[in-house]
């Protein structure tokens, strides 16, 4: 027994050290198999203070696996010098202080667009629930009220809705053609026009909006698009329109949603995303024309196990000294 248990002391102090800070799904579903290749150093786990913890791993720690909703900052990596490499479980890189990595010559990895067919599905999921109120007709079915209430009110078809996407990159694109199969037109807006697509251009999203039946989010949060769907954009959709977002929260004026929600000034909604998460707006239970979902575009077993072998293929890669599978800002 004691054997076995040296053999595996020296097996961990052969394997490479990384730094988590919190698990993210990828770790909670496949860390046994991650561990077989890493040692990780799991910040949550620690009795000391985060600070403390750091400081104590800042000479070895040279990769780090993060979670796509851990807020990595300036101070924070300013505790880890030796840090070379951060592999991200996300396609969103809002989280990190990027200009900060750079200053340290640090390297970021993603997921790239691993997650974007998955995205691209919850988004028209979402859409088709608030349409014809699969979610609402769920929950009048169980509470019994088709017995005493009678036929549950009508819902609306897809085909034929203008469709405005907001961020025509891999995910919008696939919402576009996943939605053209539906007989939907689509109109899109983006930082730049795309000559290749056959879509209308708008580069205002107002203006988008005023023409769409549907607004669907899937553009990335920057600076420049917080609270871009704002009031105004949300009036110009109008009473009858609905907003999906899948991408960030903070893209939507989340208080400017739930009142217009409340007061029927759009028509409905399906949200993945929130700007304070885990919290979402207590206004929104109530309402049967929004769908709610946890924040769970991206996660699917499938995909999970795929990302198991993206985080490995980087990281062996990294302490390998070749080149990185999804590099996104390379400093080295």
């Amino acid at each position: 027994m004691g054997s076995r248990e040296e053999s595996h002391g020296r097996r961990s102090q052969s394997l490479p050290e990384v730094l988590v800070l919190e698990p993210p799904p990828v770790f909670k579903f496949h860390g046994d198999r991650l561990s077989e290749k890493f040692v990780f150093l799991k910040a949550w786990e620690s009795p000391l203070p985060l600070e403390q913890f750091l400081i104590v791993h800042a000479q070895s720690v040279r990769a780090l696996l993060l979670s796509g909703t851990y807020r990595l900052t300036a101070d924070i990596l300013r505790l880890l010098p030796s840090l070379k490499l951060i592999f991200t479980t996300s396609a969103g890189l809002n989280h990190i202080d990027l200009p900060a990595c750079h200053k340290q010559g640090i390297s970021v990895a993603g997921a790239g667009s691993l997650h974007s067919e998955d995205v691209a599905d919850l988004a028209v999921g979402l859409l088709i629930d608030v349409l014809r109120k699969i979610s609402a007709a769920d929950r009048y079915a169980r509470r019994g009220l088709w017995v005493s209430n009678g036929d549950f009110p009508l819902g609306f078809k897809l085909r034929g809705k203008q469709v405005g996407i907001v961020g025509l990159g891999t995910i919008g694109s696939q919402v576009a053609e996943r939605l053209e199969a539906f007989g939907c037109n689509i109109m899109y807006t983006s930082r730049k026009e795309k000559p290749s697509v056959p879509y209308r251009f708008y580069s205002n999203v107002c203006q988008l909006a005023s023409d769409s039946n549907i607004l669907i989010i899937c553009c990335a949060l920057t600076d420049q698009t917080h609270h871009l769907i704002n009031k105004e954009v949300l009036q110009a959709l109008g009473k009858e329109g609905i907003v999906i977002n899948v991408a960030r929260g903070p893209i939507i004026d989340e208080q400017a949603m739930v009142r217009c929600l409340v007061q029927g000034e759009i028509g409905g909604a399906g949200m993945d995303v929130f700007e304070k998460e885990p919290d979402v707006p207590k206004e929104l239970f109530a309402l049967d024309n929004v769908v709610l979902s946890p924040h769970r575009a991206v996660h699917c077993q499938e995909t999970l196990m795929d990302l198991c072998d993206l985080v490995v293929g980087n990281l062996e890669a990294f302490f390998s000294n070749k080149h990185l599978l999804t590099p996104v800002m390379m400093n080295q």
